[in-house]
C-alpha cells in the first residue's frame, strides 16, 4: 500500500472508530426501542413478501430476504401514522432470512434493517440505522428524496476523501419509501397476447408520462399515468399509426439523483432503478398501496386488446445507490459485497455503466434477482419482452464481456424468458463494451450502425454507398451468423437519448443549457444537419427542406429490412428545442405536444408515417424473415435483391467504392424464402426504391427487363402531400428526374 493510501486508511479508521464519533457529529439521541412483533418460522421461498394463509388457517404474510453475510435481519412494519414495529427474523436457510407474520395483510408497509460489520475497506457496509427497501417489493409507497439521513456514511463529513468510511447512525426510516404487501391472484385468463412475430414488428418507444401528460382526449386526472396510456384516446393514436409494440422507458421503481434534486430537477427517463418488481408509483392514478400493480395490469390488457405488445426498457446493470458516496437504499445495506462488483480496493465500485456501480450478475443470487424479476413481469404483469439497457454489462463474466456468460446462458434455457422479445443495447462504457452484432441468436439488438449510416447519408456525409447497402438490406455483415435473421437488427434513426427527428434536421449542436450542466452533458456526435440555419426559423424554404428530410428519414427507416423503431412524437414533428439529453426535463421539453396534429404540415407527416407502416404490414417483401441471397433463382436472371446506379445499370464493385449520393434498391416479391402458414409459397409485389441525398436533382434511368416493364409511384418524399403521387406510371428505361434530397418508391406494375 502506498503511503498516501496508508494515510487515507488511517484517517478513515480514526474517523470511523466504533460509530460513536459519527453519532455525536450527527446529533443522534437514544430513542425508546420500537415495539416488537413475534414471527413464526415461515419459509425461505419465494423471496419477498407473500400474503397467504398460514398454519391453522391464519392469514398473514411470509417475508424472505437473501442477505448473505448479514449477522441479523429485522423486518420493520409501519402503521398509518408512520409508527414502526419490528420483527426479528430468526430463521436462516441458505443465507435467506425468513418468517411468517400472522395478521399482516395486503397494503401493509414495510422495510428491513440489516445488521453486520461496518468495514468499508473490505466492502462491508451494514448499518441497521438505515431502513432498506426489499429488492422483491411489488409496490412502493412514498418518494425517494435524498436527505443526509438516507446515506450509510456521513455525507457531509469534513474530510470528503474518507467520508464513505464514517458510519451515519441517524435513522433513515422517516425519509425513505416503504415496500407494500400486495395480494396477487390474477390469472390473466381474459388476456390475449398479440404474439407478433419479430419480422412483423414495428416498435414505438414512449414515456408513460410524456406520451399522456398533454393529451387533450385523456381526462386530466389520468394524464401521466398507466391509466392514461390505457385510455382509448391514447390507444387510438397507436392503432392509427399502426405500431405493433410499445417500448416503455423504465417503469421499475426508480429514484432521483442527488445532483438533480439539488438543482431542482428530477430523473425523467427513469434509468435509475431501485425496485425491480414494483411499477413506478408516480405513474399510478389509482394509489400507491398496491393499486399501481392492478393499474399497470389493466394498461397491459388494454394494449393487448388493441393488438399492441408491451416491451419494458429495463435497467439491471446498476441501481440508484451509485458508488461509495451514494445513498444506502436497498442492496448496499443488505449485502454490498454480494450484490455489487467491487474493485481490488473494496471501498470502490467497478463501474461499467457510468452510474457509479454495476450489479455483480455472476453471483447466483444476483442472477436470481434479475431472472425472478423478468419472469414476474412476464407471467404476472403480462409484458411481452424487454429491452436491456447497457446489456454488455450484464454479459460480463468476471471482467470481460462474454457471450457464454451466466446471464446469457440462463436466459437461453429459461422456458419463460426464451419465448419473449429480448432486445440488447449492445454496449456499456467499460473496456471492450461495444458488442454490436455479437449477441447470440435469441437476441435482437439496437443497431447504432444503422442510425449512423442513415444520418450520414441524408446529410450527404458518406464517402460512398457501401454502408447504406448493408443497412438497408438487414445488416447481414453484422447478423448473418449462427442462425440469426434480419430482424436481429432493430433499426432506428432516433431514440430517447439524443435529438428528436425534428431536432436532427433543425440543429447541428446540442442545446442542453436547461440541464444545468453548462451544456457539457450529452453527446457531441449528433451527425445532424440543420439545412443552413441553427434552430427554429421563419424561413419557409428552410422549413420545407427540413420537412422533406423528415420524410426521407422516416421513409428510409420503414423501407429497410429489419425491425423499425420509432420514437414517440417523431411522427408529429416533436421538438426538444435542441436538447439531446433531456433525461432531467420532466416538462414541456419532453412531453408530446398533441397540438402539432392540428398543423397541416405535421399532420401530413403523421399521415405519411402511418401509410408507410401500413405498406410494410401489407407487403412481406418489406419484412423478410431471411437474408437476401443476391443470386438469380431463375433463368431470366431476376434476383431477390439488386442494386442500381443512377444510369439504371447494376452496381459493380467499382460503383460501391465510388463517391455517390444516389442508390437504387430493387426488392423482388417473387423470391421471398419460406412459406406461409398453409405451406404455400409467399408471393408479393416487387419494388424499386431510389434514394437521392444530393444537393441538386439527378436523372435516374428506371431498370428494364427482367426487373420490370412498368413502374407505379407509391411514395415520393419530394411532395408535401403524398396523395398527389400514387398512380403515376413510368415505363421501364425511362429517365426520370429525381429532385434533390428525396426518396421515390415505385411498385413494379403488371
Amino acid at each position: 500500500m502506498s503511503s498516501a493510501a496508508e494515510q487515507e486508511a488511517v484517517a478513515g479508521r480514526q474517523a470511523t472508530g466504533n460509530g460513536r464519533q459519527a453519532a455525536a457529529v450527527n446529533g443522534a439521541r437514544p430513542a425508546a426501542p420500537p415495539p416488537t412483533v413475534p414471527a413464526w418460522p415461515g419459509a425461505p421461498t419465494p423471496l419477498g413478501a407473500r400474503f397467504r394463509v398460514g398454519p391453522d388457517g391464519v392469514a398473514g404474510t411470509n417475508f424472505a430476504l437473501w442477505a448473505g453475510g448479514a449477522e441479523g435481519v429485522e423486518l420493520c412494519l409501519f402503521d398509518e401514522s408512520g409508527r414502526e414495529a419490528r420483527v426479528r427474523l430468526a430463521e436462516l436457510t441458505h443465507e435467506i432470512w425468513h418468517g411468517f407474520v400472522p395478521g399482516v395483510l395486503p397494503g401493509q408497509r414495510y422495510g428491513y434493517r440489516v445488521h453486520g460489520r461496518w468495514d468499508p475497506w473490505t466492502g462491508a457496509r451494514w448499518n441497521p440505522a438505515k431502513l432498506l427497501l426489499d429488492p422483491y417489493a411489488r409496490a412502493v409507497d412514498g418518494d425517494f428524496g435524498l436527505p443526509p439521513e438516507v446515506y450509510g456514511h456521513v455525507r457531509d463529513w469534513p474530510q470528503q476523501h474518507v467520508a464513505d468510511t464514517v458510519r451515519d447512525d441517524r435513522d433513515s426510516a422517516p425519509h425513505v419509501p416503504k415496500g407494500v404487501v400486495v395480494h396477487d391472484d390474477d390469472d390473466w385468463a381474459d388476456d390475449r397476447r398479440p404474439k407478433t412475430p419479430w419480422a412483423d414488428s414495428v416498435i414505438y418507444e414512449l414515456h408513460v408520462k410524456g406520451f399522456t401528460q398533454l393529451h387533450p382526449g385523456i381526462p386530466e386526472e389520468l394524464r401521466g399515468t398507466y391509466a392514461g396510456l390505457a385510455h382509448p384516446a391514447a390507444i387510438e393514436h397507436l392503432v392509427k399509426l399502426g405500431v405493433t409494440a410499445v417500448e416503455l422507458l423504465p417503469v421499475h421503481q426508480f429514484a432521483h439523483e442527488d445532483h438533480l434534486l439539488r438543482r431542482g430537477l428530477k430523473n425523467y427517463w427513469g434509468y435509475n432503478s431501485i425496485g425491480y418488481f414494483a411499477p413506478h408509483a408516480a405513474y399510478a392514478a389509482s394509489g400507491t398501496r398496491g393499486q399501481q400493480v392492478g393499474e399497470f395490469k389493466r394498461m397491459v390488457r388494454a394494449l393487448h386488446a388493441a393488438g399492441i405488445e408491451v416491451v419494458l426498457d429495463v435497467v439491471y446493470n446498476h441501481t440508484a445507490e451509485a458508488g461509495e458516496l451514494g445513498p444506502a437504499l436497498s442492496l448496499k445495506g443488505i449485502d454490498n459485497r454480494g450484490y455489487y462488483r467491487l474493485q481490488d480496493d473494496a471501498r470502490r465500485y467497478a463501474d461499467y455503466t457510468g452510474c457509479g456501480n454495476t450489479l455483480h450478475v455472476v453471483q447466483p443470487h444476483v442472477l436470481r434477482l434479475i431472472t425472478d424479476s423478468l419472469r414476474y413481469w412476464v407471467t404476472e404483469m403480462g409484458v411481452d419482452g424487454f429491452r436491456f439497457d447497457l446489456a454488455a454489462a450484464l454479459a460480463r463474466s468476471m471482467h470481460d464481456v462474454d457471450m457464454l456468460s451466466p446471464f446469457l446462458a440462463v436466459i437461453a434455457q429459461d422456458p419463460v424468458l426464451r419465448r419473449v422479445k429480448l432486445i440488447a443495447e449492445p454496449w456499456d462504457v467499460g473496456s471492450g463494451g461495444y458488442q454490436v452484432g455479437a449477441f447470440p441468436p435469441l437476441w435482437t439488438e439496437w443497431n447504432d450502425r444503422y442510425r449512423n449510416a442513415v444520418r450520414d447519408f441524408w446529410r450527404h456525409a458518406l464517402p460512398d454507398v457501401r454502408e447504406m447497402g448493408y443497412r438497408l438490406s438487414g445488416s447481414s455483415d453484422l447478423y448473418a451468423w449462427g442462425g440469426r435473421r434480419p430482424y436481429a437488427s432493430v433499426n432506428f434513426v432516433t431514440a430517447h437519448d439524443g435529438f428528436t427527428l425534428r431536432d436532427l434536421v433543425s440543429y447541428e449542436r446540442k442545446h442542453n443549457e436547461a440541464n444545468g450542466e453548462g451544456n457539457r452533458d450529452g453527446t457531441d456526435d449528433n451527425r445532424a444537419w440543420n439545412g443552413g440555419t441553427e434552430g427554429e426559423t421563419d424561413d419557409e424554404q428552410v422549413r420545407a427542406l427540413r420537412r422533406r428530410q423528415l420524410r426521407n428519414l422516416l421513409t428510409t427507416l420503414l423501407l429497410s429490412t429489419g425491425v423499425p423503431m420509432l420514437v414517440a412524437g417523431d411522427e408529429l414533428g416533436r421538438t426538444q428545442r435542441g436538447n439531446n439529453n433531456a433525461y432531467c426535463q420532466d416538462n414541456e421539453i419532453s412531453w408530446l405536444d398533441w397540438g402539432l396534429l392540428e398543423d397541416p404540415g405535421w399532420h401530413s407527416l403523421f399521415a405519411l408515417t402511418s401509410r408507410l407502416i401500413a405498406l410494410r404490414h401489407r407487403h412481406p417483401v418489406l419484412r423478410r424473415r431471411a437474408f437476401f441471397s443476391g443470386r438469380a433463382q431463375t433463368a431470366d436472371g431476376l434476383r431477390d435483391l439488386a442494386w442500381f446506379t443512377s444510369r439504371g445499370t447494376e452496381m459493380t464493385e467499382q460503383d460501391w467504392y465510388a463517391p455517390a449520393a444516389t442508390l437504387g434498391m430493387y426488392l423482388s416479391g417473387r423470391d421471398i424464402p419460406g412459406r406461409d402458414e398453409r405451406g404455400e409459397q409467399i408471393l408479393d409485389d416487387s419494388f424499386l426504391a431510389v434514394l437521392h441525398a444530393g444537393e441538386g436533382p439527378v436523372d435516374f434511368t428506371l431498370p428494364g427487363p427482367p426487373w420490370a416493364e412498368r413502374y407505379e409511384v407509391v411514395v415520393d418524399t419530394s411532395r408535401e402531400e403524398q396523395g398527389e403521387a400514387p398512380g403515376v406510371e413510368h415505363r421501364a428505361g425511362t429517365e426520370i428526374t429525381m429532385p434533390a434530397r428525396a426518396v421515390l418508391l415505385l411498385r413494379v406494375a403488371g
